[in-house]
């Protein structure tokens, strides 16, 4: 959790969980806890190794971290700029 109006602190936690429950859960109705954990597990590492991401130039999360392109600072930078701009 970040400090008061400090949004950016949990902006790509919480668009990885609304990812999440439209792309599996909701889709899946998991009824039973064993297949709830499954099942997450299927789609984070499909999610890490597959689905390509906008905000990482349409690569997977897998190829940013092992190749060290595009570091955290600078994406979280490139969105800081963008809010700046619409703040203008």
């Amino acid at each position: 959790m970040g400090g008061r109006g400090r949004g950016f602190n949990s902006l790509f936690v919480e668009q990885l969980w609304r990812n999440v429950r439209y792309e599996d859960a909701y889709l899946k109705g998991y009824a039973m806890i064993d297949e709830l954990m499954v099942g997450l597990t299927k789609y984070f590492i499909f999610y890490n190794n597959e689905r390509p991401l906008q905000s990482l130039g349409d690569k997977t999360p897998y190829v940013i971290y092992r190749t060290a392109q595009g570091g955290g600072a600078i994406i979280i930078y490139k969105f800081l700029r963008t809010a700046e701009a619409q703040n203008q």
